[in-house]
């Protein structure tokens, strides 16, 4: 399905940063967000989206879907019911729920502390400055 046109996105053809803007806009604003891919930008709008509200961001669970894909190709499990409850049942916690960011694994240092530590941008609450900077003013706008 196509969100536009072919001549709505025109002006955009030959601008891969622009069009990579637009789609980063229409994958903040949608209703849910699956990324195809676990790279960079798809980290970008799953943390954007968390400090928005925690809308629902659905992260595939790619192994369990090709077992369930395998199970289907060798005749062990049959699209219909079956299947999509399994898939429902799989993805139950991977929607973006809030919860705290992931600190670095015990025991490690140096860079490798570091690479363990779950980036800021894919999951910026609790510790979004913006956040706390409006708890301490203690209103209830929160500056973004």
């Amino acid at each position: 399905e196509k969100l536009s046109s072919a001549k709505e996105l025109e002006p955009f053809v030959n601008r891969a940063s622009q069009m990579a803007a637009l789609d980063y806009i229409v994958s903040v604003e949608s209703d849910i967000f699956i990324p195809s891919y676990s790279g960079n930008m798809a980290r970008a709008v799953e943390g954007h989206r968390r400090f928005l509200g925690h809308r629902k961001t659905i992260s595939p669970d790619r192994k369990a879907l090709v077992h369930l894909l395998d199970k289907i190709e060798h005749g062990t499990l049959k699209e219909g019911k079956k299947l999509s409850t399994r898939i429902i049942e799989i993805h139950r916690r991977r929607q973006g729920s809030p919860r705290k960011r992931k600190g670095p694994i015990s025991g490690t240092k140096g860079t490798d502390r570091f690479r363990s530590e779950e980036a800021f941008y894919v999951n910026p609450l609790p510790d979004c400055l913006c956040q706390k900077e409006a708890l301490t003013m203690k209103t209830s706008v929160i500056i973004r």
